[in-house]
């Protein structure tokens, strides 16, 4: 047999969320290792496959506008099975209930809003971060033994690595870095989706070190349209997260996705449980 054309060949982003319509509201899917995290798959990845179910329902009304993802207990590694049910369709609006199961145990809860989208007035508060361009940054090895930060190029302005020097305190929690796939890939809202995520647990930068962390659930606002988002290409969109407080073993995480042009193309906020 010959091989697949390099052009044909199906980005690994693509193959981790990938889903097999099983009739009704279901869709069949697997974990793939190059999203793995430290004991389960990565957050990003799992939020972005619970929206792929619904961009593929047949019964989809508009586009994405709001992603909330409750990580209800441990993926392990295998097959899973995704309910994605519309609960009411209005004439612009659509509003979803989404579930990941594995056996009898469901894993991942999920709510989704989706909007047909149209034109008004626009107006934008949020101000874009003075950095350096992402061509005059280097790029960013690795700094935890996790597969999926082998799926991102990342190129850091501030707060990219944790210091472990013991007893250390960062003054803030703030990290931004330039990013996008690797291999580059075009993106969607699925992307978005799991770039909102990309952001390692704020506690990890405030206290210098690392300790038992965990989403616990994620919300992603979506605020620029798919042509939007397909005429970025290639490039790079930079990534700003900061936690706002840590307090009796939860914090929580605010992130930007910005444009390279300035353009606010999604924000999230999670709550995080840590034990320390």
């Amino acid at each position: 047999m010959s091989a697949t054309p390099a052009s044909q060949t199906v980005h690994s982003f693509d193959h981790a969320i990938a889903l097999e319509p099983a009739g009704g509201n279901l869709f069949h899917g697997r974990t793939t290792p190059a999203y793995w995290n430290m004991i389960g798959p990565f957050g990003g990845i799992t939020a972005a496959t619970l929206l792929q179910a619904v961009q593929q329902h047949p019964a989809r009304l508009g586009d994405p506008s709001a992603l909330t993802v409750n990580f209800a207990g441990p993926i392990v590694e295998g097959p899973f099975v995704i309910e994605a049910r519309p609960v009411r369709t209005n004439r612009n609006t659509q509003h979803w209930s989404i579930e990941l199961r594995q056996g009898d145990e469901v894993a991942t809860t999920a709510t989704a809003f989706f909007a047909v989208r149209r034109e008004t007035w626009n107006c934008g508060e949020a101000v874009f971060p003075q950095v350096p361009p992402a061509e005059t940054v280097a790029p960013m090895s690795g700094f935890a033994k996790v597969r999926w930060l082998d799926a991102y190029e990342l190129r850091p302005v501030r707060g990219a690595k944790p210091s472990t020097e013991p007893g250390t305190e960062h003054p803030d929690s703030l990290t931004q870095f330039w990013l996008r796939d690797a291999p580059a890939r075009t993106p969607d809202f699925a992307a978005m989706a799991a770039w909102c995520d990309t952001f390692y647990p704020r506690i990890f930068l405030k206290r210098a070190g690392f300790v038992p962390a965990g989403t616990v659930s994620l919300t992603t606002y979506f605020h620029a349209d798919a042509p939007t988002l397909a005429a970025l290409g290639d490039s790079h969109v930079l990534g700003s997260a900061q936690a706002q407080v840590f307090r009796q073993g939860f914090f929580d995480q605010s992130a930007q996705i910005w444009s390279p042009h300035g353009e606010l193309l999604a924000t999230s906020h999670q709550i995080v449980y840590y034990k320390q």
